[in-house]
């Protein structure tokens, strides 16, 4: 399965959190059968809120799941209809994630849950 977390920097499973998935500076994507992280840049990072698509930037790497603190609900309709879930973070880091990953204690991120002009619950 393969994890993508956004993310502030490029540090792999040290890597912080970035609050919003759609403008974050990069996204780290965790390959739970290899242990294994790789990151790559949001060319979408800068962008007229609502008009976001980093699934553009994701397409090619067969993600199974989104972890992040907040997510948009056209960023939501996207994920989902690429069969991608969105879960909600509530670690630090990319390793506290995969440690919430792991023990099952992610929470699905629906529509009700969407961030409003970036004001995320």
């Amino acid at each position: 399965m393969k994890i993508c977390i956004p993310t502030e920097t490029d540090e792999g499973k040290s890597a912080r959190v970035y609050g919003h998935f759609g403008s974050a500076p990069y996204f780290t994507i965790y390959d739970t059968e290899k242990d294994d992280c790789q990151t790559i840049d949001n060319s979408n990072q800068h962008h007229i809120h609502g008009t976001c698509n980093p699934i553009d930037v994701l397409t090619s790497k067969d993600i199974d799941a989104v972890v992040c603190i907040g997510m948009g609900m056209r960023a939501i309709q996207r994920v989902n209809e690429a069969g991608i879930r969105a879960y909600k973070a509530s670690g630090a880091n990319v390793q506290e994630i995969i440690k919430e990953y792991q023990a099952n204690k992610l929470e699905e991120i629906t529509a009700e849950d969407a961030c409003r002009r970036h004001k995320c619950h």
